[in-house]
């Protein structure tokens, strides 16, 4: 006969173990492609499979759907913010009473045991006892007959953001696996909203690199301007939509690049415009590019190098800063902080004061 099992160790336990032990939490793919689809009818495997994994997972459907070609950075924007932080944990829809069975069902046959908060799983007497017989595990805690067969609805969990896994704030999102009608969200602090499915997008905001031309494009020349510029539409607002499944929630957050930060790289330099901050134009253009006869002008974005290099080159540093709103279902709207992408040139300088170009 097997015995209960309450994987919980002390919820205190887990909190302290986490905040010095990495735990493997998958939240979903940065990259996850498609619109968010409710499944093609009960289903207890896939269910299964969530339900009973040693992790908390997120079916949040994330996908870019304006902007152009996206770096190849895992996590391309850092706020500019350094206090700023995402929603830590939040709770979703995870399985139809048919597909909770089926994962009890599963148990039952020696099966894994089912998780129902992001950090506690259960064994066989408390999923029986608190889904099929109605028999709440405590004081004061639901219980469910029958896994609510024939009710319209979803059972919920907490789902932990895995950037946040040593945050404390990262475990206040364990509530049993609990019962939602349809068409309903629950009235809980961290349920989810508009906002954190935007707060979401912006980790997955796929922006262009930082490329920009260069005139002289490999070697600069003491006390001349080297030009710097971008093309039109190098850089366009890129717009990624975020959508929880069975819920109607969704966000589209928006990064409009604003500005190209210059930095030398060494003080002795001089930056166009003087804040070292050119300024992006609608059309998606930085500066101007170069003209011949343009050598003794200055330009509207770039830098005059006055020291030559030894042997080493400066490291020219360009972040472009993006601003970032969003909007979301029931006409939710809001501003999230700037984010920046950044890039590293090497950038060799020579001593001739006079050059023909």
């Amino acid at each position: 006969m097997r015995a209960s099992t309450y994987v919980y160790g002390a919820l205190a336990s887990c909190l302290a173990l986490a905040l010095t032990t990495p735990v493997a939490y998958a939240i979903g793919d940065k990259h996850d492609n498609g619109p968010a689809k409710p499944p093609a009818g009960p289903s207890g495997d896939a269910s299964s499979k969530t339900l009973t994994a040693a992790v908390g997972t997120s079916s949040i459907r994330v996908k870019q759907v304006s902007g152009g070609p996206g770096s190849s950075a895992p996590k391309a924007l850092a706020p500019v913010d350094p206090n700023w932080k995402p929603p830590a944990c939040w709770y979703e829809p995870v399985a139809t009473p048919e597909q909770l069975k089926a994962s009890v069902d599963q148990l039952k046959k020696g099966g894994d045991m089912v998780q129902v908060t992001p950090s506690l799983s259960w064994g066989e007497d408390l999923m029986v006892n608190s889904y099929e017989k109605g028999r709440p595990p405590g004081p004061g805690e639901a219980s469910y007959k029958n896994f609510n067969m024939g009710k319209d609805g979803m059972f919920w969990r907490g789902v932990m953001n895995k950037d946040m896994e040593s945050d404390m704030a990262s475990y206040s999102c364990e509530r049993t696996l609990f019962w939602q009608d349809a068409n309903t969200i629950p009235e809980d602090k961290h349920a989810p909203t508009p906002e954190v499915l935007a707060s979401y997008a912006y980790d997955r905001i796929n922006v262009p690199d930082t490329k920009f031309e260069l005139k002289p494009a490999t070697k600069s020349t003491v006390n001349l301007p080297t030009w710097v510029w971008s093309d039109k539409g190098r850089f366009q607002d890129v717009k990624v939509r975020a959508e929880l499944p069975h819920t109607n929630l969704w966000a589209e957050t928006t990064a409009k690049p604003v500005s190209l930060h210059l930095e030398a790289g060494t003080p002795d330099a001089e930056t166009y415009p003087a804040s070292g901050e050119c300024a992006i134009n609608d059309d998606g253009t930085i500066g101007a590019p170069y003209s011949k006869g343009d050598a003794d002008k200055t330009p509207p974005c770039g830098i005059t190098y006055l020291r030559a290099t030894d042997g080493k080159p400066y490291q020219l540093k360009a972040s472009v800063t993006w601003q970032i709103s969003w909007t979301g279902s029931g006409g939710a709207n809001g501003d999230l902080p700037d984010g920046t992408f950044e890039s590293t040139q090497d950038m060799n300088v020579q001593e001739i004061q006079s050059v023909n170009r």
